[in-house]
């Protein structure tokens, strides 16, 4: 059986809607749990496929997490070995990081529902393809990266214009959360209340939590369609 290796940061930032497309995929996932202690390994071999979750730490924090040093050299092996890697949130960062360029706190955070523009790159990359030009997407960040040498990106919001990067065949970083649960949101509001009280009003969660219902089934059908083109990336020869 195939497997696939996912790096998870914190408790609350879990697979969401990419588990039960991995499990149908036939990808079984080896979760490495950092917060427990757990240690990535050095080599991405002999996994199919790559997947780091989010997570509230910077890549910039090496010294604080060391366990970013050990993400990064894994990251920068899937490259070598162009094997297909999915990172999300703090995932898009550490691959930015691996591959060249900086990663760095923006002028504002962006929490909640926003829109999402492709780039003409985005309209015509291949796990795109059919995709709205503009779609409604959650966010939790505050940092942001520049795009690599040899990269694109396919997506910008009005406040952070780096949002969707792809480096070589088969490594996407997407800063968004495209496998986000309801159930998720509603942890993270609960989790992360000292943070959005920090904002002193600058972010809602009474918006966020009505905006939900409203937004959730069509970034999930986005979500999917995106997670199972990447997992063929992975050669599952599924048919999901």
């Amino acid at each position: 059986m195939q497997k696939s290796l996912v790096i998870q940061h914190v408790r609350s930032e879990g697979l969401g809607i990419i588990a039960p497309l991995l499990a149908a995929a036939g990808l079984a996932p080896d979760v490495i749990r950092v917060y427990k202690g757990e240690k990535p390994p050095r080599s991405i071999e002999p996994y199919s496929a790559l997947i780091v979750l989010g997570g509230p730490m910077g890549v910039y924090e090496e010294d604080v997490y060391p366990f970013i040093r050990d993400e990064l050299r894994l990251i920068e092996s899937a490259l070598k070995n162009s094997t297909p890697m999915l990172g999300v949130c703090l995932g898009s960062q550490l691959l930015a990081k691996a591959a060249g360029a900086a990663v760095y706190k923006g002028k504002k955070k962006e929490i909640g529902w926003y829109d999402a523009a492709l780039t003409k790159e985005g309209l015509s990359d291949g796990l795109l393809l059919g995709f709205p030009k503009r779609m409604r997407v959650f966010q939790w960040h505050g940092d942001t990266f520049d795009v690599p040498k040899d990269a694109v990106n396919l997506a910008s919001t009005g406040l952070f214009p780096n949002q969707l990067i792809k480096v070589g065949r088969a490594a996407y970083g997407v800063q968004f959360h495209l496998e986000v649960t309801e159930a998720m949101i509603k942890d993270w509001l609960e989790v992360n209340s000292g943070e959005l009280k920090s904002l002193k009003g600058e972010i809602s969660p009474a918006r966020i939590l009505k905006e939900t219902p409203e937004n959730i089934a069509e970034l999930h059908r986005h979500g999917a369609a995106f997670i199972k083109r990447f997992l063929r990336l992975a050669g599952c020869g599924c048919t999901i």
